[in-house]
């Protein structure tokens, strides 16, 4: 048996063209991060008197108050309605794992740049010092009057599922964790391209997952919705399977719902004669075991910076082979996903992200690929222009539904 660990993946994202890119090197890439990556820009210059005395005192105190006797101006005249509170507590950050908030910081920052510059939304990043769900919780019920929706992101699993489900509970704007369900929808939008290239009945697909953390229950569960039925999940010790005595509440539910055909065992039991590999691990596949799958089978290796397998051997075996990396063909990368669900969501005033929208969302990702599909290009590029706009259109019009 190969074990598996159960670490969510958050792809780097800095992907443009269909062609690998060049490797930078440390020198330009602490540059690049030096002082931050964000700064506070004004909507309209200060360079008068008459606009200071607008913007700040004495006019800025008859917006306060026309706020105060009416709580709801303040999504007209402030900009919390359209803020997105990037939230962590660095405790499963990218592949490198509980390195605290301080270090977590440059990844919300890049988080933040990437709600801008493909979501048109500002945003800004807070880590917590605390891994305690009621800490983390309580925090955000006291800042909401300070942003309008709320990502959660690179918590540890299975805490991320409780704090995600209290924190959607107990505020009244769009929450979604983005290790879960941004990875889904891109994982649903690669699967709906390669399905389409390989003109494969997605349905009948025998889908391995490995990893049952974060990404790996979510990607599970938004396959399921989307009515693959197939579908057999690993952790470090083995299938998730009903009878497994060493499951938490979330593992224990998926068995229920999952491996309908009782395996037991390890990657190898799983993977014999599987049409689809997804890995969202650190765990390593043997290339002898991807030998094992079904002819003209896909292959999802997405951990970073070490793909489960080489693309290159995977290929050997496998007719679509995709990454999380921008240095290899078909990047499922969350920067599809993540802006334009949020943006849609605020645009509609939606109070929650459903599972309509998201099944919406990865629909709009795949249908940008249009005619230029291939086994090479499943989905877009994260630097595709039309991919915000077309998510957040779907997902407007599917809370609309």
């Amino acid at each position: 048996m190969t074990p598996v660990a159960d670490s969510a993946v958050s792809p780097e994202h800095d992907v443009a063209t269909r062609t690998p890119q060049v490797v930078v090197d440390d020198a330009e890439i602490f540059e690049a991060h030096e002082g931050g990556k964000l700064s506070v820009a004004l909507s309209s210059p200060l360079d008068t008197q008459r606009a200071l005395s607008i913007a700040y005192t004495p006019g800025v105190a008859q917006v306060s108050r026309a706020i105060a006797t009416d709580v709801t101006l303040a999504a007209r005249y402030t900009w919390a309605n359209r803020l997105v509170a990037v939230v962590s507590d660095g405790s499963a950050v990218l592949g490198l794992g509980d390195i605290g908030p301080a270090a977590s910081l440059p990844v919300m920052e890049g988080k933040s740049a990437l709600f801008k510059a493909f979501g048109g939304l500002d945003s800004i990043p807070i880590v917590l010092a605390t891994k305690d769900p009621d800490e983390i919780v309580e925090t955000l019920i006291r800042l909401r009057p300070t942003f309008g929706a709320v990502n959660l992101e690179d918590i540890s699993a299975p805490r991320c599922f409780e704090i995600e489900q209290r924190v959607i509970e107990a505020l009244d704007c769009p929450v979604m964790h983005d290790d879960q369900h941004g990875t889904a929808i891109v994982v649903l939008a690669a699967l709906f391209g390669a399905a389409k290239v390989l003109d494969r009945d997605m349905h009948t697909l025998k889908v391995v997952i490995s990893g049952a953390g974060a990404a790996g229950i979510a990607c599970a569960n938004i396959l399921l919705a989307s009515g693959i039925t197939d579908i057999t999940v690993l952790d470090s010790k083995g299938i998730v399977a009903t009878g497994r005595e060493d499951l938490n509440p979330f593992k224990a539910d998926l068995a229920t719902r999952t491996n309908p055909r009782g395996r037991s065992g390890g990657m190898a039991e799983a993977l014999a004669g599987a049409d689809v590999f997804m890995g969202v691990s650190a765990g390593l596949v043997p290339e002898e075991l991807i030998a094992t799958m079904a002819p003209g089978g896909i292959v999802f290796a997405m951990s970073n910076p070490d793909p489960e397998i080489h693309p290159d051997v995977a290929r050997k075996y496998a007719a679509v082979v995709a990454t999380g990396r921008s240095d290899f063909p078909n990047q499922i990368n969350n920067v599809l996903a993540f802006p334009g669900v949020f943006r849609g969501a605020l645009d509609v005033g939606a109070r929650r992200i459903t599972e309509k929208m998201k099944m919406a969302a990865a629909q709009a990702i795949f249908s940008v690929v249009g005619d230029d599909l291939a086994v090479d290009h499943i989905v877009p590029s994260a630097l595709d222009p039309r991919v915000g706009p077309a998510v957040a259109a779907a997902v407007a019009a599917a809370s609309e539904d």
